[in-house]
């Protein structure tokens, strides 16, 4: 069964720029969405991003324009480029593909 394991999450200011990694342990260029996901205290879940298997990316209104998905297939690896973070992007985000979630990593935007 797919595994996915989530890094790169860490502190930065606002303006910054953080690259997150999703790597699975087995192919899944060919099947499903690719998502990632973020969760603010107490707040809800909420999509972020999904790019697809011929690499159509969508975004949620918040990140478009900031924030950009992509794939490295030989890896398995996914990705999410987080650029002029702000605040409000504080959370703890996840990857994932069908049922299975990664574990999350935390991005904290502080000043």
């Amino acid at each position: 069964q797919v595994q996915l394991v989530e890094s790169g999450g860490g502190l930065v200011q606002p303006g910054g720029s953080l690259r997150l990694s999703c790597a699975a342990s087995g192919s899944i260029a060919s099947t499903y969405g690719v998502n990632w996901y973020r969760q603010a205290p107490g707040k809800q879940r909420e999509w972020v991003a999904t790019i697809i298997s011929t690499g159509t990316t969508v975004y949620a209104s918040s990140v478009k324009g900031r924030f950009a998905i992509s794939r490295d297939n030989a890896k398995n690896t996914v990705y999410l480029q987080m650029n002029s973070l702000k605040l409000e992007d504080t959370a703890v985000y996840y990857c994932n593909w069908g049922v299975i979630w990664g574990q999350g990593t935390q991005v904290t935007v502080s000043s």
